[in-house]
Protein backbone atom coordinates (compact mmCIF):
# COMPACT_ATOMS: atom_id res chain seq x y z
CA UNK A 1 0.00 0.00 0.00
CA UNK A 2 0.97 3.10 -0.73
CA UNK A 3 0.65 5.89 1.95
CA UNK A 4 -0.03 9.49 -0.06
CA UNK A 5 -2.27 12.25 -0.23
CA UNK A 6 -5.06 9.71 -1.97
CA UNK A 7 -5.09 7.17 0.90
CA UNK A 8 -5.05 9.78 3.47
CA UNK A 9 -8.17 11.70 2.09
CA UNK A 10 -9.24 8.27 1.83
CA UNK A 11 -8.98 7.74 5.43
CA UNK A 12 -10.58 11.34 6.43
CA UNK A 13 -13.51 10.46 4.35
CA UNK A 14 -13.89 6.93 6.66
CA UNK A 15 -13.83 8.96 9.77
CA UNK A 16 -16.33 11.94 8.06
CA UNK A 17 -18.49 9.06 7.33
CA UNK A 18 -18.49 7.43 10.38
CA UNK A 19 -19.12 11.27 11.82
CA UNK A 20 -22.41 11.43 10.11
CA UNK A 21 -23.68 8.30 10.75
CA UNK A 22 -23.25 8.87 14.08
CA UNK A 23 -24.77 12.57 13.52
CA UNK A 24 -27.56 11.18 12.16
CA UNK A 25 -28.04 8.59 14.97
CA UNK A 26 -28.10 11.74 17.51
CA UNK A 27 -30.76 13.99 15.55
CA UNK A 28 -33.08 10.85 15.67
CA UNK A 29 -32.83 11.28 19.47
CA UNK A 30 -33.25 14.93 19.74
CA UNK A 31 -34.60 16.26 16.63
CA UNK A 32 -38.72 16.23 17.67
CA UNK A 33 -40.71 18.09 14.98
CA UNK A 34 -38.01 19.66 13.16
CA UNK A 35 -36.59 21.38 15.99
CA UNK A 36 -33.84 20.32 18.83
CA UNK A 37 -35.46 19.14 22.06
CA UNK A 38 -32.55 20.22 25.12
CA UNK A 39 -34.75 17.41 27.50
CA UNK A 40 -34.09 14.87 24.78
CA UNK A 41 -30.60 15.75 24.50
CA UNK A 42 -29.70 15.95 27.93
CA UNK A 43 -30.75 12.41 28.10
CA UNK A 44 -28.08 11.34 25.95
CA UNK A 45 -24.99 13.88 27.41
CA UNK A 46 -22.51 11.28 27.59
CA UNK A 47 -22.86 10.08 24.15
CA UNK A 48 -23.14 14.42 22.60
CA UNK A 49 -20.09 14.55 24.61
CA UNK A 50 -18.06 12.69 23.35
CA UNK A 51 -19.50 13.10 19.65
CA UNK A 52 -18.72 16.38 19.95
CA UNK A 53 -14.81 16.02 20.30
CA UNK A 54 -15.06 13.59 17.85
CA UNK A 55 -16.32 15.39 15.41
CA UNK A 56 -13.71 18.27 16.02
CA UNK A 57 -11.07 16.24 15.70
CA UNK A 58 -11.65 14.52 12.26
CA UNK A 59 -13.06 18.19 11.01
CA UNK A 60 -9.04 19.03 12.03
CA UNK A 61 -8.47 16.11 9.71
CA UNK A 62 -9.59 18.65 6.93
CA UNK A 63 -7.21 20.95 7.81
CA UNK A 64 -4.27 18.66 7.95
CA UNK A 65 -4.98 17.75 4.57
CA UNK A 66 -4.39 20.88 3.33
CA UNK A 67 -1.03 20.82 5.19
CA UNK A 68 0.14 17.25 3.73
CA UNK A 69 -0.16 18.97 0.21
CA UNK A 70 3.10 21.36 1.09
CA UNK A 71 5.77 18.39 1.13
CA UNK A 72 6.57 15.30 2.28
CA UNK A 73 7.30 15.66 5.95
CA UNK A 74 3.89 17.51 6.63
CA UNK A 75 2.00 14.72 4.44
CA UNK A 76 3.68 12.81 7.22
CA UNK A 77 2.87 14.29 9.97
CA UNK A 78 -0.65 15.05 8.70
CA UNK A 79 -0.50 10.82 8.02
CA UNK A 80 0.15 10.53 11.37
CA UNK A 81 -2.70 12.58 13.01
CA UNK A 82 -5.43 11.22 10.92
CA UNK A 83 -4.54 7.99 11.92
CA UNK A 84 -4.48 8.98 15.88
CA UNK A 85 -8.02 10.85 15.36
CA UNK A 86 -9.75 7.54 13.53
CA UNK A 87 -7.95 5.31 16.45
CA UNK A 88 -9.85 7.85 19.14
CA UNK A 89 -12.75 7.22 17.07
CA UNK A 90 -12.35 3.43 18.12
CA UNK A 91 -11.90 3.81 21.76
CA UNK A 92 -15.02 5.92 21.95
CA UNK A 93 -17.08 3.83 19.87
CA UNK A 94 -16.20 0.33 22.02
CA UNK A 95 -19.59 -0.25 23.85
CA UNK A 96 -21.60 2.38 22.65
CA UNK A 97 -22.02 0.98 19.18
CA UNK A 98 -25.71 0.44 19.84
CA UNK A 99 -26.39 4.24 21.24
CA UNK A 100 -23.81 5.55 18.45
CA UNK A 101 -25.61 3.94 15.58
CA UNK A 102 -23.15 2.95 13.70
CA UNK A 103 -20.21 -0.33 14.48
CA UNK A 104 -16.48 0.21 15.20
CA UNK A 105 -16.29 -1.91 11.62
CA UNK A 106 -17.40 1.08 9.65
CA UNK A 107 -13.75 2.31 10.30
CA UNK A 108 -12.51 -0.77 9.10
CA UNK A 109 -11.45 0.84 5.46
CA UNK A 110 -8.79 2.54 7.38
CA UNK A 111 -7.33 -0.08 9.28
CA UNK A 112 -3.86 -0.48 7.15
CA UNK A 113 -3.36 2.94 7.33
CA UNK A 114 -3.60 3.89 10.60
CA UNK A 115 -1.83 0.25 11.52
CA UNK A 116 1.05 2.40 9.30
CA UNK A 117 0.93 5.83 11.08
CA UNK A 118 0.73 4.63 13.92
CA UNK A 119 3.28 1.59 13.99
CA UNK A 120 6.49 1.95 16.13
CA UNK A 121 9.02 1.72 13.09
CA UNK A 122 6.88 4.97 11.84
CA UNK A 123 7.20 6.80 14.98
CA UNK A 124 10.69 6.30 15.50
CA UNK A 125 11.92 6.43 11.73
CA UNK A 126 10.17 10.14 11.79
CA UNK A 127 10.82 11.53 15.11
CA UNK A 128 14.39 13.22 14.03
CA UNK A 129 12.30 14.70 11.10
CA UNK A 130 10.16 15.93 13.73
CA UNK A 131 13.53 17.22 15.58
CA UNK A 132 15.18 18.52 12.43
CA UNK A 133 11.87 20.17 11.39
CA UNK A 134 10.92 21.91 14.90
CA UNK A 135 7.39 20.54 14.91
CA UNK A 136 6.97 21.49 10.95
CA UNK A 137 6.20 24.73 9.42
CA UNK A 138 2.94 27.22 9.82
CA UNK A 139 3.09 27.39 5.86
CA UNK A 140 2.18 31.53 6.03
CA UNK A 141 2.56 33.70 3.38
CA UNK A 142 5.06 36.79 3.41
CA UNK A 143 2.86 38.86 5.47
CA UNK A 144 1.56 36.82 8.26
CA UNK A 145 4.82 35.84 8.18
CA UNK A 146 6.06 39.16 9.14
CA UNK A 147 3.06 39.52 11.91
CA UNK A 148 4.59 36.03 13.39
CA UNK A 149 8.11 37.27 13.84
CA UNK A 150 6.74 40.85 14.95
CA UNK A 151 5.15 39.29 17.95
CA UNK A 152 7.56 36.39 18.61
CA UNK A 153 10.21 38.68 18.73
CA UNK A 154 7.81 40.78 21.24
CA UNK A 155 7.26 37.90 23.34
CA UNK A 156 10.68 36.87 23.47
CA UNK A 157 12.37 40.07 24.71
CA UNK A 158 9.49 41.83 26.39
CA UNK A 159 7.26 39.22 28.00
CA UNK A 160 9.19 36.13 29.04
CA UNK A 161 11.83 37.74 30.88
CA UNK A 162 8.58 38.93 33.22
CA UNK A 163 6.87 35.72 32.42
CA UNK A 164 7.73 33.47 35.42
CA UNK A 165 7.97 36.28 38.30
CA UNK A 166 4.47 37.29 37.74
CA UNK A 167 3.59 33.68 38.06
CA UNK A 168 5.30 32.98 41.20
CA UNK A 169 4.13 36.60 42.77
CA UNK A 170 0.77 36.55 41.25
CA UNK A 171 1.62 40.36 40.07
CA UNK A 172 0.41 42.41 37.96
CA UNK A 173 1.31 42.67 34.25
CA UNK A 174 3.85 45.28 33.83
CA UNK A 175 3.29 48.62 32.20
CA UNK A 176 6.23 48.50 29.79
CA UNK A 177 4.42 45.52 28.47
CA UNK A 178 0.79 47.44 27.77
CA UNK A 179 2.76 50.09 25.90
CA UNK A 180 5.31 48.18 24.16
CA UNK A 181 1.86 45.93 22.64
CA UNK A 182 0.33 48.86 21.38
CA UNK A 183 3.34 50.61 19.71
CA UNK A 184 3.43 46.94 17.56
CA UNK A 185 -0.50 47.74 16.93
CA UNK A 186 -1.71 44.14 19.22
CA UNK A 187 -4.75 46.15 21.06
CA UNK A 188 -5.88 47.68 16.97
CA UNK A 189 -5.83 44.19 15.03
CA UNK A 190 -9.69 44.06 14.97
CA UNK A 191 -10.18 47.63 15.14
CA UNK A 192 -10.85 48.97 11.31
CA UNK A 193 -8.45 51.45 9.70
CA UNK A 194 -10.82 54.16 9.95
CA UNK A 195 -10.31 54.28 13.57
CA UNK A 196 -7.00 53.94 14.02
CA UNK A 197 -6.70 49.90 13.87
CA UNK A 198 -5.26 47.83 11.50
CA UNK A 199 -8.21 45.54 10.19
CA UNK A 200 -9.00 46.29 6.83
CA UNK A 201 -12.54 44.15 6.19
CA UNK A 202 -10.61 41.04 4.79
CA UNK A 203 -9.83 37.67 6.06
CA UNK A 204 -6.61 39.24 6.52
CA UNK A 205 -8.17 40.19 10.07
CA UNK A 206 -8.66 37.27 11.22
CA UNK A 207 -5.75 35.70 10.71
CA UNK A 208 -3.41 38.19 11.84
CA UNK A 209 -5.07 37.67 15.26
CA UNK A 210 -4.37 34.18 15.51
CA UNK A 211 -0.72 34.62 14.50
CA UNK A 212 -0.44 36.84 16.54
CA UNK A 213 -2.19 35.59 19.53
CA UNK A 214 -0.26 32.66 19.00
CA UNK A 215 2.92 33.87 19.52
CA UNK A 216 2.34 36.01 22.58
CA UNK A 217 0.49 33.14 24.14
CA UNK A 218 3.84 31.35 23.56
CA UNK A 219 5.47 33.44 25.58
CA UNK A 220 3.18 33.72 28.40
CA UNK A 221 -1.09 33.15 28.44
CA UNK A 222 -1.67 35.98 31.01
CA UNK A 223 0.88 38.80 29.83
CA UNK A 224 0.49 38.10 25.97
CA UNK A 225 -2.13 35.89 24.61
CA UNK A 226 -5.14 37.03 27.29
CA UNK A 227 -4.36 40.93 26.91
CA UNK A 228 -5.62 41.39 23.56
CA UNK A 229 -8.76 39.33 24.53
CA UNK A 230 -10.97 41.68 26.23
CA UNK A 231 -10.35 44.68 23.88
CA UNK A 232 -10.74 42.15 20.90
CA UNK A 233 -14.55 41.27 22.53
CA UNK A 234 -15.34 45.00 22.54
CA UNK A 235 -14.06 46.05 19.85
CA UNK A 236 -16.24 43.42 17.84
CA UNK A 237 -19.60 44.34 20.11
CA UNK A 238 -19.13 47.77 19.29
CA UNK A 239 -18.20 47.02 15.36
CA UNK A 240 -21.36 45.24 15.45
CA UNK A 241 -23.91 46.81 17.81
CA UNK A 242 -22.48 50.36 18.77
CA UNK A 243 -23.69 53.56 17.14
CA UNK A 244 -21.28 55.77 14.97
CA UNK A 245 -20.92 58.30 18.08
CA UNK A 246 -19.67 55.38 20.38
CA UNK A 247 -17.04 53.73 17.81
CA UNK A 248 -15.37 57.47 17.47
CA UNK A 249 -14.75 57.43 20.95
CA UNK A 250 -13.63 54.39 22.14
CA UNK A 251 -12.29 52.02 19.13
CA UNK A 252 -9.41 54.94 18.65
CA UNK A 253 -8.67 54.64 22.53
CA UNK A 254 -8.87 50.70 22.39
CA UNK A 255 -6.53 50.36 19.46
CA UNK A 256 -3.95 52.75 21.37
CA UNK A 257 -4.45 51.21 25.12
CA UNK A 258 -5.48 54.63 26.21
CA UNK A 259 -8.54 52.39 27.46
CA UNK A 260 -8.07 48.95 28.85
CA UNK A 261 -11.46 47.01 28.90
CA UNK A 262 -12.44 43.87 30.53
CA UNK A 263 -15.77 41.37 30.40
CA UNK A 264 -18.30 41.12 32.90
CA UNK A 265 -20.50 38.64 32.30
CA UNK A 266 -20.17 35.54 34.35
CA UNK A 267 -22.24 35.70 37.87
CA UNK A 268 -22.26 33.97 40.94
CA UNK A 269 -25.41 31.37 39.96
CA UNK A 270 -24.81 32.05 36.02
CA UNK A 271 -21.78 30.83 33.99
CA UNK A 272 -22.43 29.50 30.73
CA UNK A 273 -25.89 30.21 31.12
CA UNK A 274 -25.47 33.17 30.10
CA UNK A 275 -29.15 34.32 29.10
CA UNK A 276 -30.23 33.74 32.98
CA UNK A 277 -27.96 36.35 34.26
CA UNK A 278 -29.61 38.42 36.83
CA UNK A 279 -27.23 41.85 37.43
CA UNK A 280 -29.88 44.84 36.75
CA UNK A 281 -29.42 47.96 34.62
CA UNK A 282 -32.45 50.27 36.16
CA UNK A 283 -33.34 53.23 34.06
CA UNK A 284 -32.83 57.00 36.22
CA UNK A 285 -32.10 60.58 35.25
CA UNK A 286 -29.81 60.44 32.28
CA UNK A 287 -28.66 56.72 32.74
CA UNK A 288 -28.79 53.66 34.44
CA UNK A 289 -28.03 52.24 37.85
CA UNK A 290 -26.19 48.83 38.12
CA UNK A 291 -26.74 46.87 40.92
CA UNK A 292 -25.56 42.82 41.17
CA UNK A 293 -22.49 41.09 41.20
CA UNK A 294 -20.35 39.72 38.35
CA UNK A 295 -17.60 37.63 38.71
CA UNK A 296 -14.52 35.97 36.82
CA UNK A 297 -14.06 39.28 35.91
CA UNK A 298 -10.50 39.17 34.41
CA UNK A 299 -8.44 42.13 34.79
CA UNK A 300 -11.01 44.37 36.13
CA UNK A 301 -8.63 45.96 38.35
CA UNK A 302 -6.44 47.18 35.59
CA UNK A 303 -9.21 48.00 33.46
CA UNK A 304 -10.88 51.66 32.79
CA UNK A 305 -13.89 50.23 31.36
CA UNK A 306 -16.50 47.37 31.91
CA UNK A 307 -18.63 45.65 29.47
CA UNK A 308 -21.51 44.61 31.19
CA UNK A 309 -23.72 42.42 30.42
CA UNK A 310 -27.08 43.74 32.64
CA UNK A 311 -30.93 42.92 32.26
CA UNK A 312 -32.65 46.29 31.42
CA UNK A 313 -35.55 44.18 31.13
CA UNK A 314 -37.20 43.65 34.63
CA UNK A 315 -39.47 40.82 33.07
CA UNK A 316 -37.00 38.23 33.51
CA UNK A 317 -39.23 36.20 31.29
CA UNK A 318 -37.62 37.87 28.69
CA UNK A 319 -34.57 35.94 29.19
CA UNK A 320 -31.78 36.74 26.94
CA UNK A 321 -33.82 39.17 25.10
CA UNK A 322 -34.52 41.45 28.09
CA UNK A 323 -30.08 42.23 28.22
CA UNK A 324 -27.99 44.93 27.21
CA UNK A 325 -24.52 45.53 27.41
CA UNK A 326 -23.66 49.16 28.92
CA UNK A 327 -19.78 49.97 29.38
CA UNK A 328 -18.99 50.81 32.80
CA UNK A 329 -15.93 53.38 33.47
CA UNK A 330 -14.01 53.49 36.41
CA UNK A 331 -10.60 54.38 37.82
CA UNK A 332 -7.38 51.89 37.46
CA UNK A 333 -6.25 49.79 40.41
CA UNK A 334 -3.28 47.63 40.76
CA UNK A 335 -3.07 44.72 42.92
CA UNK A 336 -6.26 42.02 44.30
CA UNK A 337 -8.82 44.46 45.53
CA UNK A 338 -10.79 47.88 44.77
CA UNK A 339 -13.34 49.86 46.22
CA UNK A 340 -15.01 52.95 44.36
CA UNK A 341 -17.60 55.33 45.10
CA UNK A 342 -19.31 58.21 43.33
CA UNK A 343 -20.41 60.99 44.49
CA UNK A 344 -24.25 60.18 43.37
CA UNK A 345 -23.70 57.40 46.19
CA UNK A 346 -23.04 54.68 44.11
CA UNK A 347 -20.71 51.75 44.81
CA UNK A 348 -18.13 49.74 43.05
CA UNK A 349 -16.36 46.60 44.76
CA UNK A 350 -14.37 43.74 43.78
CA UNK A 351 -11.43 41.31 44.93
CA UNK A 352 -9.47 38.99 42.94
CA UNK A 353 -9.82 35.33 43.27
CA UNK A 354 -6.36 33.27 43.50
CA UNK A 355 -6.04 30.43 40.62
CA UNK A 356 -3.58 27.57 40.06
CA UNK A 357 -2.51 29.44 37.05
CA UNK A 358 -3.34 32.44 34.48
CA UNK A 359 -2.13 34.72 37.33
CA UNK A 360 -1.09 38.31 36.37
CA UNK A 361 -4.53 39.10 34.68
CA UNK A 362 -6.52 38.13 38.32
CA UNK A 363 -10.30 37.23 37.56
CA UNK A 364 -12.01 39.69 39.70
CA UNK A 365 -15.52 39.03 41.65
CA UNK A 366 -17.36 42.49 41.18
CA UNK A 367 -20.13 44.01 42.81
CA UNK A 368 -22.48 46.49 42.38
CA UNK A 369 -24.83 49.21 44.32
CA UNK A 370 -26.15 51.67 42.50
CA UNK A 371 -23.51 52.74 40.37
CA UNK A 372 -24.67 55.08 37.92
CA UNK A 373 -23.89 54.76 34.01
CA UNK A 374 -24.92 57.48 31.79
CA UNK A 375 -27.03 56.33 29.10
CA UNK A 376 -24.75 57.14 26.57
CA UNK A 377 -22.83 54.06 27.16
CA UNK A 378 -25.54 52.01 26.57
CA UNK A 379 -23.93 49.84 23.10
CA UNK A 380 -26.47 51.00 20.29
CA UNK A 381 -27.88 53.23 22.21
CA UNK A 382 -31.95 52.58 22.44
CA UNK A 383 -31.48 50.32 19.07
CA UNK A 384 -29.11 48.55 21.60
CA UNK A 385 -31.80 47.38 24.22
CA UNK A 386 -32.29 43.94 24.17
CA UNK A 387 -29.77 43.23 21.82
CA UNK A 388 -27.02 42.42 24.35
CA UNK A 389 -27.03 38.62 24.31
CA UNK A 390 -26.28 38.66 20.44
CA UNK A 391 -23.65 41.20 20.69
CA UNK A 392 -22.22 39.58 23.66
CA UNK A 393 -21.95 36.83 21.44
CA UNK A 394 -20.43 38.31 18.45
CA UNK A 395 -17.50 38.87 20.63
CA UNK A 396 -17.31 35.61 22.52
CA UNK A 397 -17.74 33.61 18.96
CA UNK A 398 -14.28 35.33 18.12
CA UNK A 399 -12.92 34.71 21.57
CA UNK A 400 -13.13 30.93 20.80
CA UNK A 401 -11.26 31.23 18.17
CA UNK A 402 -8.94 33.38 19.71
CA UNK A 403 -8.40 31.20 22.87
CA UNK A 404 -8.10 27.91 20.11
CA UNK A 405 -5.00 30.01 19.18
CA UNK A 406 -3.58 30.74 22.62
CA UNK A 407 -3.75 27.15 23.50
CA UNK A 408 -1.76 26.30 20.50
CA UNK A 409 0.78 29.36 21.94
CA UNK A 410 1.05 27.19 25.11
CA UNK A 411 1.77 24.40 23.44
CA UNK A 412 4.33 25.65 21.45
CA UNK A 413 5.96 26.66 24.65
CA UNK A 414 5.74 23.68 26.14
CA UNK A 415 6.65 21.40 23.24
CA UNK A 416 9.71 23.31 22.79
CA UNK A 417 10.30 22.95 26.34
CA UNK A 418 10.25 19.36 26.09
CA UNK A 419 12.42 18.82 23.39
CA UNK A 420 15.38 20.75 25.14
CA UNK A 421 14.59 19.30 28.12
CA UNK A 422 14.61 15.45 26.78
CA UNK A 423 17.92 16.13 24.68
CA UNK A 424 19.91 17.73 27.47
CA UNK A 425 18.64 15.28 30.35
CA UNK A 426 20.45 11.93 31.15
CA UNK A 427 19.04 9.05 32.48
CA UNK A 428 19.89 5.58 32.31
CA UNK A 429 22.61 6.43 30.09
CA UNK A 430 20.79 7.99 27.23
CA UNK A 431 18.94 11.67 26.74
CA UNK A 432 15.22 11.26 27.73
CA UNK A 433 14.83 12.00 23.92
CA UNK A 434 16.75 8.85 23.67
CA UNK A 435 14.14 6.68 24.66
CA UNK A 436 10.87 5.23 22.54
CA UNK A 437 8.53 6.33 24.39
CA UNK A 438 9.21 9.95 24.68
CA UNK A 439 9.82 9.97 21.05
CA UNK A 440 6.22 8.65 20.83
CA UNK A 441 5.68 11.60 22.80
CA UNK A 442 7.41 13.87 21.07
CA UNK A 443 6.14 13.16 17.73
CA UNK A 444 2.00 13.18 19.29
CA UNK A 445 2.50 16.57 20.38
CA UNK A 446 3.51 18.29 16.95
CA UNK A 447 0.90 16.69 14.55
CA UNK A 448 -1.48 17.93 17.58
CA UNK A 449 0.06 21.69 17.90
CA UNK A 450 0.08 21.96 14.15
CA UNK A 451 -3.49 20.34 13.38
CA UNK A 452 -4.70 22.98 16.06
CA UNK A 453 -2.66 25.94 14.56
CA UNK A 454 -3.82 24.61 11.08
CA UNK A 455 -7.48 24.23 12.27
CA UNK A 456 -7.58 27.55 13.56
CA UNK A 457 -6.46 29.38 10.22
CA UNK A 458 -8.84 27.47 8.06
CA UNK A 459 -11.50 28.91 10.88
CA UNK A 460 -10.07 32.35 10.73
CA UNK A 461 -10.71 32.35 7.25
CA UNK A 462 -14.12 31.11 7.65
CA UNK A 463 -15.21 33.58 10.39
CA UNK A 464 -13.69 36.13 7.60
CA UNK A 465 -16.39 34.82 5.35
CA UNK A 466 -19.18 35.26 7.77
CA UNK A 467 -19.27 31.32 8.15
CA UNK A 468 -17.28 29.09 10.57
CA UNK A 469 -19.55 29.64 14.42
CA UNK A 470 -20.14 26.18 14.51
CA UNK A 471 -16.13 25.46 13.73
CA UNK A 472 -14.95 28.15 15.84
CA UNK A 473 -16.66 25.96 18.57
CA UNK A 474 -14.86 22.81 17.46
CA UNK A 475 -11.60 24.18 16.97
CA UNK A 476 -11.88 25.84 20.99
CA UNK A 477 -12.98 22.79 22.42
CA UNK A 478 -10.62 20.12 20.92
CA UNK A 479 -7.59 22.36 21.22
CA UNK A 480 -8.11 23.45 24.88
CA UNK A 481 -8.24 19.97 25.56
CA UNK A 482 -5.54 18.94 23.72
CA UNK A 483 -3.48 21.31 25.49
CA UNK A 484 -3.83 19.84 28.54
CA UNK A 485 -2.18 16.27 27.21
CA UNK A 486 0.70 18.22 25.40
CA UNK A 487 1.77 20.19 28.51
CA UNK A 488 1.29 17.43 31.33
CA UNK A 489 3.19 15.19 29.03
CA UNK A 490 5.71 18.10 28.38
CA UNK A 491 6.25 18.68 32.10
CA UNK A 492 6.25 14.52 32.89
CA UNK A 493 9.73 14.63 30.36
CA UNK A 494 10.85 16.73 33.53
CA UNK A 495 10.44 14.48 35.37
CA UNK A 496 10.79 15.93 38.90
CA UNK A 497 11.95 19.27 37.92
CA UNK A 498 8.87 19.61 35.74
CA UNK A 499 7.12 19.62 38.99
CA UNK A 500 9.43 22.60 40.30
CA UNK A 501 8.61 25.84 40.03
CA UNK A 502 12.29 26.11 38.40
CA UNK A 503 11.17 25.67 34.75
CA UNK A 504 8.92 27.00 32.93
CA UNK A 505 7.05 23.88 31.80
CA UNK A 506 4.94 23.56 35.07
CA UNK A 507 3.31 26.89 34.37
CA UNK A 508 2.03 25.96 30.99
CA UNK A 509 0.50 23.21 32.28
CA UNK A 510 -1.64 25.36 35.24
CA UNK A 511 -2.15 27.83 32.33
CA UNK A 512 -3.51 25.10 30.19
CA UNK A 513 -5.97 24.14 32.59
CA UNK A 514 -7.64 26.77 32.48
CA UNK A 515 -8.41 26.54 28.54
CA UNK A 516 -11.18 24.58 28.35
CA UNK A 517 -13.02 26.68 30.86
CA UNK A 518 -13.05 30.14 29.85
CA UNK A 519 -14.61 31.47 26.89
CA UNK A 520 -17.53 28.97 27.37
CA UNK A 521 -17.06 25.46 29.33
CA UNK A 522 -16.27 22.70 27.96
CA UNK A 523 -18.81 20.93 28.21
CA UNK A 524 -21.21 23.23 28.16
CA UNK A 525 -19.56 23.87 24.61
CA UNK A 526 -19.87 20.72 23.75
CA UNK A 527 -23.55 19.79 24.42
CA UNK A 528 -25.13 23.03 23.75
CA UNK A 529 -23.71 24.71 21.27
CA UNK A 530 -21.55 21.88 19.08
CA UNK A 531 -23.94 19.02 19.56
CA UNK A 532 -27.16 21.13 19.06
CA UNK A 533 -25.46 22.74 15.69
CA UNK A 534 -24.54 19.38 14.35
CA UNK A 535 -27.33 17.81 14.99
CA UNK A 536 -29.45 20.76 13.58
CA UNK A 537 -27.79 20.15 10.23
CA UNK A 538 -29.18 16.70 9.93
CA UNK A 539 -32.48 17.97 9.77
Amino acid sequence: MTFDLAASTAAVETAESFIAQATAQLASYTVVDGRMSVKDLDKHQVFAYDLAHAAAGVAGCRSMLRYATYGDFEAKLAGFYIAETIADLVSRIIGRETEWGVSASALSPAADYVEHYRSNDFIESFYPEVISHRGGDAHLDDSFELVQDTFRRFGDDKIKPHAEHVHRTNGDVPQEIIDGLAEIGGFGLSVPEEYGGFADGSENDYMGMVVATEELARASLCLGGSLITRPEILTRALVKGGTEEQKQQWLPQIAAAEVLSAVAVTEPDYGSDVAGVKVSATPTDGGYLINGVKTWCTFAGRANVLMVLARTDPDRSAGHKGLSILLVEKPVQDGHVFEFAQDGGGKMEGRAIDTIGYRGMHSYEVAFDNWFVPSDNLVGGKGGLGRGFYLQMEGFENGRLQTAARAVGVMQAAFEAAVEYGDNRMVFGLPVSGYQLTKAKIVRMAALIQAGRQFAYDVAKMMAAGEGLLEASMVKAYVCRTSEWVTREAMQIHGGMGYAEEYDVSRYFVDARVLSIFEGADETLCLRVIARRLADRVK
